[in-house]
């Protein structure tokens, strides 16, 4: 299984790698290949590019700021999260998007 989440949060710092860190910690905890874009105050960081869109079963995206070329995952299954969500509920949200990737 593959999954893509770019992360984001309103003052661009903190939140925002914390955030990207869970998710990876939780998705290969889970067996899960996963690649995080930070869209934080630096800019853009570990940018998804085409060839990552091929193949990826979902994305997570954070709510808390808009998303930077959010179109780019039209037509793949998505979640929005809370950027504190994603820190604190990294696993469960991991957890979530896997069985409903399943189910698809």
């Amino acid at each position: 299984m593959k999954f893509l989440a770019v992360t984001a949060c309103p003052s661009g710092v903190a939140h925002t790698y914390m955030s990207a860190e869970a998710l990876e910690k939780a998705a290969r905890k889970h067996g899960i290949e996963i690649k995080v874009e930070t869209q934080g105050s630096i800019g853009i960081e570990n940018q998804i590019t085409p060839e990552d869109l091929i193949g990826t079963d979902a994305v997570i995206l954070t709510k808390d700021m808009p998303i930077k070329d959010e179109d780019r995952f039209e037509n793949i299954p998505k979640v929005k999260v809370g950027v504190s969500d994603a820190v604190k509920k990294a696993e469960a949200i991991i957890t979530k998007l896997e069985k409903m990737v399943k189910e698809l």
